[in-house]
């Protein structure tokens, strides 16, 4: 049964780790005013999270992709801003380069506080921010249809996206580090596979009943039916140091979701493959990026992630037209050309030490950038 096209509508949220501009080092106890402040000025669209060294943000319902860079923008400059202010500044990366997590404090919020007494050690490690994308699928049945197939293309927005080569002041030698640290956690990974809304329905209700759970906003796949609203949430990528790459990605992921309703109409589908075959593609983004390629599993053979793009840029050039986005999804075509922001730290971090500077004061370079990175562009 062909169901009513969706509205494709965008919300992104995004972590930042709120960092000393003098030290560099995370901000273990900000000011309360800092968020004040902010909640004054963007009302519902900030808000704390985990840790007292981060703060999230939301975009509204956004109609379309330049309407979703127009808030995020306004929200970044909104806490650059402020925190300016209190000599703190925010860095969208999605781990620190070199504070230490046992350093931090958890914001005292009840759920929060439940969620460390649950999971102990594994959420104390948690300084980790990540990027949230929302696309609008009113129809229930549907969003599981999506999100089956979809899963394939989540290593690809991964490899884009990486943001934490760094850990406790260490080359961890992977780009996304920020999934080792996720991965302990339960009902983390990439999503289950489910043959209607009904029985996804029925798994969450066993989790619920059983006192596992609240609701399925605790269930953190890569990509989940959101607990809140009518979208499919893709949770796999790191926050995006700059700007212009969450957008571009946000872009790539809503024309993505086109393309796959867009083939359903023509009784048409994406073939879906097994867990065991999409996680080598996951381990290999967040183990190097774009850098060594990704799995092209009709072939049997890696593939230079290059050439998988312009695969999918053609797949969904008919989505970007009608989405009015083609320049946007164009975009990420940059990222493989100048790097993540991984690869950018990671030069950094290099050249600093080429220079003649300690280990601690290329580390703090590292910092610099992405302060300047994230004011990028807003």
């Amino acid at each position: 049964m062909l169901v009513k096209e969706p509205k494709f509508t965008l919300g992104v949220e995004e972590e930042y780790l709120l960092v000393d501009k003098e030290t560099r080092e995370l901000v273990v106890d900000p000011p309360e005013s800092l968020l004040s402040e902010c909640e004054e000025q963007l009302g519902g669209q900030v808000t704390t999270e985990l840790l007292r060294s981060q703060i999230e943000v939301g975009t509204k319902v956004c109609s379309n992709v330049k309407e979703a860079r127009e808030d995020l923008a306004k929200l970044r400059g909104c806490i650059v801003s402020v925190a300016d202010r209190h000599g703190i500044a925010p860095i969208a990366a999605s781990t620190h380069p070199f504070s230490h997590w046992s350093d931090q404090k958890h914001t005292p919020k009840d759920r929060y506080e439940s969620l460390t007494a649950e999971m102990q050690g594994a959420a104390r490690r948690l300084v980790i921010c990540g990027m949230h994308v929302h696309v609008g699928i009113e129809d229930d049945s549907l969003r599981i249809d999506l999100m089956n197939q979809a899963a394939y293309f989540l290593p690809h927005l991964l490899a884009l996206s990486c943001s934490s080569p760094f850990w406790n002041g260490r080359d961890t030698g992977l780009k996304s580090y920020r999934l080792t640290i996720f991965d302990a956690l339960p009902r983390t990974g990439l999503p289950e596979k489910f043959q209607s809304y009904n029985e996804y329905e029925r798994h969450v209700d066993i989790l619920v009943n059983a006192g596992v759970i609240q609701d399925s906003t605790k269930i953190w796949w890569d990509m989940r039916p959101s607990g809140r609203f009518p979208t499919l949430e893709s949770r796999i990528m790191d926050v995006c140091t700059r700007l212009d790459d969450t957008i571009s990605l946000t872009a790539l992921l809503v024309c993505i979701m086109r393309m796959l309703y867009r083939l359903r109409t023509k009784n048409q589908r994406w073939r879906t493959y097994t867990p065991m075959l999409v996680n080598e593609n996951r381990w290999r983004a967040m183990r190097y990026s774009f850098d060594e390629g990704l799995i092209d599993f009709a072939k049997g053979s890696i593939i230079p992630f290059g050439q998988l793009l312009d695969e999918i840029l053609e797949l969904t050039y008919e989505d970007a037209r009608e989405l009015d986005c083609e320049t946007e999804v164009a975009s990420v075509r940059d990222i493989l050309s100048r790097g993540t922001s991984a690869h950018r730290q990671l030069k950094v971090h290099e050249l600093s030490l080429a220079a003649g500077k300690d280990q601690q004061s290329a580390l703090r370079a590292v910092v610099d950038t992405l302060i300047s990175d994230t004011r990028d562009g807003i």
